[in-house]
């Protein structure tokens, strides 16, 4: 069994429109990865929140209608693989600015942003800069065809 079915299958908010920030529906590698992420980026001086967690299918749809998002079906955010972020700055979010430094913590840390997608030299034709992953884009069909989950060993930069 895996986290996804253990824990955010059974998690009340498995269909929920709502945006979710739980940290605990992050699988734990990812979520320890994202707390130190956020600790590395504040001793860089840069006070980062998280903005979403889990991802519903529901929600997912919902954001493919507005157009806030390139994706129709779910993304690696409803396995609890994803987090979003923003920055806080005069105690606002913004996403404005210069988001490299989350390229390289990402990287630091064992996961993919979504400034590169773990490719650096390769030209994207979409960036999501706030966002990040322990999913290479390699192994996201298996994932999202339910025939995948990552164990605690799997690192997406050496995948």
């Amino acid at each position: 069994m895996s986290f996804y079915d253990e824990v955010i299958q059974a998690d009340p908010r498995f269909h929920t429109f709502d945006c979710v920030r739980d940290m605990k529906l992050l699988e734990p590698v990812t979520r320890a990865a994202v707390e130190a992420i956020v600790a590395d980026a504040a001793a860089q001086g840069i006070r980062l929140e998280v903005t979403e967690t889990y991802r519903s299918r529901e929600r997912q749809q919902q954001l493919f209608t507005s157009g806030a998002t390139q994706l129709r079906t779910v993304g690696v955010h409803h396995y609890g693989l994803a987090a979003d972020f923003c920055k806080i700055i005069d105690r606002s979010a913004s996403w404005a600015g210069d988001w490299q430094f989350l390229c390289r913590l990402a990287e630091a840390h064992g996961l993919i942003s979504g400034g590169d997608w773990g490719q650096p030299t390769v030209a994207h034709t979409f960036r999501d800069f706030d966002h990040v992953q322990r999913v290479s884009v390699a192994d996201q069909n298996p994932l999202f065809a339910d025939n995948w989950y990552p164990d605690a060993s799997y690192t997406p930069t050496t995948a």
